[in-house]
């Protein structure tokens, strides 16, 4: 081989391979979203108390007013639970702060939001349990005379926090809107 000919092969190959160094792409995750929820006004009319829900829940009540809405897209379900209060409501807290931290083996954090509205009557607490619990959102509201709600977050599989991370906050932003915009009837 000659030196113009080996000259013309090694320019070619620094010419070919100037481009950038090729490097492994890392894993990926998967990246849910969700649409923005439209909310509706719910109520039933043995029940007393109403609230706006995501337009994406079904809704079905229990005799005692207590209710579920799922939410067949996140394979999801949010447990309401009514009970009146007949001077009972520090056994109401007692119980609904119980049922939260009994979470505490398997969460990482449970952080709590007072939540009031004087103007409605409406007090109460959320709860946000971070890590592998069978719940990662809790709350309570009530009036502190006549009615209590508790309310508990659950999906359809085996708790892995990273996995259900973006659902789980979507269902915290519904849940507390559910706690904003819940009114007692008269």
């Amino acid at each position: 081989m000659n030196f113009k000919a080996l000259s013309f092969l090694i320019l070619c190959t620094l010419l070919l391979s100037c481009k950038e160094d090729v490097l492994p792409k890392p894993n990926a995750f998967l990246a849910l979203t969700y649409e923005h929820p439209e909310y509706q006004p719910y109520s039933s009319d043995s029940c007393a108390y109403v609230f706006m829900k995501n337009a994406n829940a079904v809704v079905r009540y229990k005799s005692d007013c207590s209710a579920v809405l799922e939410y067949p897209d996140l394979d999801a379900a949010l447990y309401l639970t009514y009970r009146p209060v007949n001077n009972n409501i520090k056994q109401l807290l007692t119980d609904a702060q119980k049922l939260t931290y009994e979470h505490v083996i398997k969460a990482d954090n449970i952080s709590e939001e007072k939540y009031l509205n004087d103007e409605y009557k409406v007090y109460g607490m959320f709860y946000d349990v971070a890590g592998n619990a069978a719940s990662q959102s809790q709350f309570y509201v009530t009036d502190s005379l006549s009615h209590f709600i508790t309310g508990s977050i659950y999906f359809n599989v085996k708790p892995n926090y990273d996995s259900i991370l973006p659902a789980a906050a979507y269902m915290k932003d519904d849940i507390k809107h559910l706690m904003e915009s819940l009114r007692w009837k008269k």
